[in-house]
């Protein structure tokens, strides 16, 4: 009676070993296949002008039916595109970074006209070398996403991005 009163328990903790298990399977490859939404992807690229200037490129390639804002929304609007740059001796803004020119159209949501890029955008900020032996322009950009459906919270992306010789 002992003998199989532990192989009864010894059973059932298999058994819920197995459930157990099964469960974590399915919850890993539920969360696999739950994707976090990324439409914007970014990429740097510099060009030295001569010895002293140079201008450096972010570039946003953005998925189908998604856009992102203009640096120059109205207070009130979605959040803007900015870009802070890291102050340092090696290099100086030369005034303020320059965008192509956007789409504007009223956007429901904001009950407002508001201007913003679709597919690819590409911003400039041309650079005074203070420095010879400049090697990157680091900073941060922050931007917000939409699509016709949502909009998804603002986003801060690092950059660093290197000047070349």
């Amino acid at each position: 009676m002992a003998n199989e009163l532990v192989n009864n328990r010894t059973n059932k903790l298999i058994e819920m070993k197995r459930i157990l298990l099964l469960i974590t399977i399915l919850a890993i490859a539920t969360g696999a296949f739950a994707q976090i939404e990324k439409p914007v992807k970014w990429s740097y690229a510099a060009k030295r002008l001569n010895s002293t200037e140079a201008v450096v490129f972010l570039r946003a390639t953005i998925d189908p039916g998604w856009h992102i804002y203009s640096q120059n929304v109205k207070d009130g609007g979605p959040i803007k595109t900015s870009f802070t740059f890291t102050s340092s001796k090696q290099y100086a803004l030369i005034g303020k970074t320059a965008e192509p020119t956007p789409v504007t159209k009223f956007e429901d949501a904001f009950k407002m006209n508001v201007s913003y890029f679709e597919k690819t955008v590409t911003f400039q900020q041309k650079i005074k070398l203070k420095s010879a032996n400049a090697t990157s322009v680091k900073g941060q950009l922050e931007y917000m996403t939409c699509n016709d459906r949502k909009c998804l919270p603002p986003e801060d992306v690092d950059f660093d991005i290197a000047l070349g010789k």
